[in-house]
């Protein structure tokens, strides 16, 4: 009885407009499938979408590697210098996403912040081309989901006694063996989390894309957009919101399998 008002809410806010979205891309019978023809049949709607995997992934990839030296600083820092981190981490979320993403195109556009200094210091003789590509789409996006990567792992590196450290040290161990087989496979859990977070945002992502990459760049969630605001197609445009919610489950399913099968080896270890 405690969860039935949850799932009311659930089932009013999230199953039935996934239902209702499906019945969308179907159409009426059995003639709708020709949505979803239509998607793997043209190379152009296929690209996009691997477009949108692989950037999805670089955007996890550099996240953990950015991000998981701050979560280590945060989790080990004490005092004011924790303070200081925790601080550099939750100011970039009260700041709009869209907010974010003008910034970004204000530091890459043609007389921008870096084509300004860059040119000031010779290096180049005319304003490089850094806005509207997937570098910048890539960069941007980083920016903005790093948080989601590091407070994970941060929370759980704090979990870890120094105990384990001291231990592994008493035998022999280096700094670096005892971060590898020690530290690194204990934390797993944090990064898992970390990744799956930056990874389904990242593959959903609109506002930052748009903005930044434009139509040379398009994503999964900017050809939906633009196939329910331009070209009112929303039998279309709901086959394609089913396919990436689809591998966006995949890939959320191959995960929860890696974080199992890594317990499983850290435990065997």
């Amino acid at each position: 009885m405690l969860l039935a008002p949850l799932a009311v809410l659930l089932s009013i806010g999230f199953v039935y407009p996934i239902i209702r979205l499906v019945l969308i891309s179907l159409g009426d019978g059995p003639a709708g499938l020709g949505q979803y023809r239509r998607i793997f049949a043209a190379g152009l709607y296929l690209e996009v979408l691997w477009r949108t995997i692989t950037m999805a992934g670089l955007v996890t990839l550099m996240c953990l590697m950015l991000g998981y030296p701050v979560a280590w600083a945060a989790a080990r820092a004490r005092g004011r210098l924790s303070s200081l981190i925790m601080a550099a981490i939750f100011i970039p979320l009260w700041t709009s996403v869209l907010i974010r993403s003008y910034a970004w195109i204000v530091l890459l556009q043609r007389s921008g912040l870096v084509n300004t200094v860059l040119f000031e210091f010779g290096l180049i003789t005319q304003p490089l081309k850094l806005l509207y590509t997937d570098g910048a789409v890539a960069a941007a996006m980083t920016h903005i989901l790093l948080p989601f990567m590091i407070l994970p792992i941060a929370n759980n590196l704090r979990t870890i006694p120094d105990d384990y450290g001291r231990a592994a040290s008493s035998l022999g161990a280096g700094r670096t063996t005892t971060f590898i087989r020690v530290i690194l496979p204990l934390s797993l859990p944090g990064v898992f989390a970390g990744s799956v977070m930056c990874f389904i945002l990242a593959i959903g992502f609109y506002i930052t894309p748009a903005l930044v990459g434009g139509p040379e760049a398009m994503t999964m969630s900017t050809l939906i957009g633009q196939q329910t605001t331009v070209a009112l197609d929303w039998p279309f445009a709901a086959a394609l919101s089913t396919v990436l919610l689809v591998v966006t489950l995949l890939f959320v399913i191959v995960f929860r399998r890696a974080l199992s099968l890594s317990k499983g080896t850290s435990s065997v270890v």
